[in-house]
């Protein structure tokens, strides 16, 4: 089992989309996945057809009302593919530990990912558009990262940001933590700052740079809107063949 974080503190990157469609993708390459949704927000559950304000126990009452994390999870539509939802509930937890505070709030979410049992290939963690609590449980609990990074302004303030996290993540909480890969999104070569921040991240992080970018895709859009996924929606849109091949590369990672 692998457990992969989709981080980066900026907002509008496409860490949701790229946590829903990822998970969709090895899901449907035969890869048992378990999708974690550690925004408030809970747009990923959201994102897979889940009425999220019918959710009685989430990830929420998984980190702070000690619910086995198992009694949370939530089939999907896709084969092989289930959820752990969250609610605007999540948002409070910080404040709920500052009221009951406990020996390591960084490790709550390790804690419950340990007590899984087995069968997942993968999880694959959602993490809210900020560096708190709720990103450093993420961060914490997982082998790897993958950073998006959008195609526009200010993308390379935002990796300066994930960086450091992520190196002070491994100083305190998670030695084994280390990069998935960047993930360029939101690409558009017809662009001329498209076409240089895809050529500042290759050039800057060279291996830890997916081949694979997404693009800018109606589909992708279209098909949050209809809650799925994009391969679900539109199976040869541009925006779900970069996803299945994102997929292939990460399941490539680990093979090798």
């Amino acid at each position: 089992m692998r457990i992969i974080a989709i981080a980066n503190q900026k907002g509008g990157v496409g860490k949701t989309t790229t946590a829903i469609n990822l998970s969709a993708s090895l899901a449907h390459l035969g890869r048992k996945t378990l999708l974690i949704d550690m925004d408030p927000q809970g747009n990923s559950g959201r994102g897979l057809g889940i009425d999220i304000a019918l959710c009685k126990k989430t990830v929420y009452e998984a980190l702070a009302k000690n619910e086995p994390l198992t009694n949370c999870i939530v089939p999907t539509e896709v084969e092989n593919l289930e959820v752990v939802p969250s609610n605007l509930r999540l948002a409070s937890l910080e404040a709920s530990l500052y009221q009951e505070p406990i020996e390591h709030p960084f490790h709550l979410l390790a804690g419950k990912t340990q007590t899984l049992p087995g069968g997942y290939d993968y999880i694959i963690i959602d993490c809210p558009p900020s560096l708190g609590m709720l990103s450093l449980n993420a961060l914490a609990a997982a082998d790897s990262t993958i950073i998006p990074v959008q195609c526009e302004y200010f993308a390379m303030e935002a990796v300066a940001a994930i960086l450091s996290t992520i190196s002070k993540v491994k100083a305190s909480y998670n030695p084994k933590l280390r990069i998935e890969g960047f993930l360029l999104t939101m690409y558009d070569p017809r662009t001329q700052l498209g076409t240089e921040i895809s050529s500042q991240v290759r050039h800057l992080f060279k291996e830890n740079t997916f081949l694979t970018s997404i693009p800018r895709n109606q589909s992708i859009a279209e098909s949050q809107a209809r809650q799925m996924p994009a391969y679900l929606f539109r199976p040869t849109s541009q925006g779900a063949t970069s996803y299945l091949a994102l997929a292939r590369e990460v399941i490539d990672h680990e093979e090798r």
